[in-house]
């Protein structure tokens, strides 16, 4: 069958166009809300937390608003630990950006209640060729375990400050609290490298899952058996002709032997649907599901934009969503989307919003 492409294109134009107003239009809510929430400091330990509630401002436990921002997490000998950039800063324009700080941890073992252990990887402020100098850019962190070596191995996007470089970087640390030691950053395998995360299958098998070109596929390379560099084994998907048609935002995550991606399009700060795609094996193929959400605000993934799936212990058939609400012009004020990830008869993602849930709300 034979497409109109210039008549698909208006219709996705026309499309991102909607996306983008009703975004905007809620990001003046938002906006609004976390500049009258904020003038209220908050000077005492933050009261226990036994429920999640999403699009609000989350505090650790000493009463400090959380910055952990297109965060990962790790599950390790009964603790989580969320890693995330630490955006406490005022926004710089035109690029709506802030200059690094570095990456947060947080710490919890029931999963409501964040204690902060601290920036474990400080921006290098004396060292302007440094990948981590304050103007540049570094986003996305994720944290795995190496069995063999014992050593926590970070990854990470770093760019400068107009996102021409595209590299991986590759810190190291003997605790999950760090402090990690910058090794190294690069292309991975020469490919350009933006959204990224990581992820540790069953095996002990470990890939980075990037973005590469226009934002027109997502690679699956596999890590070498440290975890510190890649083997040169990697594959290709979800292959388009780049914004906004791109996939970026990876979030990968296993359950019942199928891999399953969530991503989101390529609009810029503005949100769009998310996409699922499901394959029998990492390398694939995936086959496209499409999009995991349901409900008002579903086509815009309810104002937020995937960064990573967490298996909860000790709970069947237990997965977490993890977005961002970003907002471009107080990037320090964004807020998480946490959600429980449900699933329909066909054994497919489904993400409802709820404005607050608990762990009891899996079986």
């Amino acid at each position: 069958m034979q497409i109109d492409r210039s008549s698909k294109m208006t219709r996705m134009q026309k499309s991102i166009t909607a996306y983008f107003w009703l975004r905007l239009l809620a990001l003046g809510f938002i906006i609004h809300g976390c500049k009258a929430e904020s003038s209220r400091q908050n000077t005492e330990k933050t009261p226990e937390k036994k429920s999640i509630k999403s699009g609000q401002e989350w505090y650790d436990t000493d009463g400090k608003l959380i910055q952990a921002h297109g965060g990962g997490m790790l599950y390790h000998e009964g603790v989580y630990y969320w890693y995330g950039e630490n955006k406490d800063t005022d926004t710089k324009f035109p690029r709506l950006r802030t200059d690094i700080i570095g990456i947060n941890c947080y710490s919890s073992t029931d999963f409501y209640n964040w204690k902060n252990e601290d920036i474990v990887l400080p921006a290098v402020k004396d060292d302007p060729g440094s990948a981590l100098y304050p103007q540049n850019v570094l986003e996305r962190p994720k944290v795995i375990f190496n069995d063999k070596t014992g050593k926590f191995i970070m990854w990470f996007h770093v760019d400068d400050s107009l996102y021409q470089k595209a590299h991986v970087g590759i810190a190291v640390s003997d605790s999950p609290k760090g402090p990690f030691i910058f090794k190294e950053s690069f292309r991975p395998l020469g490919f350009e490298s933006r959204d990224m995360t990581v992820f540790k299958d069953d095996d002990s098998k470990a890939y980075l899952v990037f973005g590469s070109g226009w934002h027109n596929k997502i690679v699956i390379a596999e890590l070498s058996e440290d975890y510190l560099s890649l083997n040169g084994s990697y594959t290709t998907h979800l292959h388009t002709d780049g914004p906004p048609l791109g996939r970026e935002a990876p979030a990968l995550f296993k359950r019942k032997g199928k891999y399953y991606l969530i991503t989101s399009g390529t609009t810029g700060w503005f949100t769009n649907p998310a996409q699922c795609d499901v394959a029998e094996n990492i390398n694939g193929p995936y086959k496209t599901i499409g999009n995991p959400c349901e409900g008002m605000y579903a086509e815009v993934t309810f104002l937020g934009q995937s960064t990573h799936v967490q298996k909860i212990q000790g709970k069947e058939d237990a997965f977490v969503f993890m977005a961002d609400r970003w907002i471009p012009t107080d990037l320090k004020n964004s807020r998480y989307l946490w959600l429980p990830v449900q699933f329909n008869k066909n054994n497919e993602p489904v993400l409802k919003w709820i404005n607050e849930w608990d762990m009891d709300s899996y079986k």
